[in-house]
């Protein structure tokens, strides 16, 4: 397991709400809509930044970060 990152979100810093801790690896994930898989058009859909915690697991969604 890695030790993570301290993260900035908007001049904030990113704390574990479950754990408090201040150290999360990020990760990028596709939000695919039912419309778009229909399509078969996925990579269209937005993609959000996924911050996981180090510590308990807990995983923090942002859009447009």
């Amino acid at each position: 397991m890695s030790d993570g990152e301290k993260v900035v979100i908007k001049g904030r810093a990113l704390e574990c709400y479950h754990c408090g801790s201040h150290h999360f690896d990020r990760r990028e994930a596709q939000l695919h809509t039912a419309g778009m898989t229909f399509l078969k058009l996925e990579w269209l859909n937005k993609t959000a930044e996924v911050f996981v915690c180090v510590q308990c697991g807990r995983l923090e969604w942002f859009l447009g970060v």
